[in-house]
């Protein structure tokens, strides 16, 4: 049972981070083609570390969940961390930059 939330955990861990880096990938695309996207462009290339981070740490997570006892709950840990991390990550930068409303 503990298997089965450990992997759950871990893979909507790395959904979020995902999810952050492709939100990253998609801005620093439109930065670039925009006249004047340089700054954005800047701020992009800052948070990519923090978006590798918590992919890499997801990813070992889900790796982590293939165990049993106490790697099921390093799996849990890293899931969650990185999915809280890269969560909130991707919110501060869509409020940076949220437009229209």
């Amino acid at each position: 049972m503990l298997n089965l939330i450990a992997f759950i955990i871990a893979i909507a861990g790395l959904l979020a981070a995902l999810g952050h880096a492709g939100y990253l990938a998609m801005l620093n695309s439109a930065a670039n083609k925009r006249a004047g996207g340089t700054q954005i462009a800047q701020y992009v290339r800052s948070r990519w570390p923090i978006a590798g981070v918590t992919t890499a740490a997801a990813a070992v997570g889900l790796l982590l969940a293939n165990g049993s006892g106490f790697a099921d709950v390093l799996a849990i840990l890293l899931g969650a961390g990185s999915g809280a991390v890269a969560t909130k990550a991707l919110q501060s930068t869509q409020q940076r930059y949220r437009s229209g409303g």
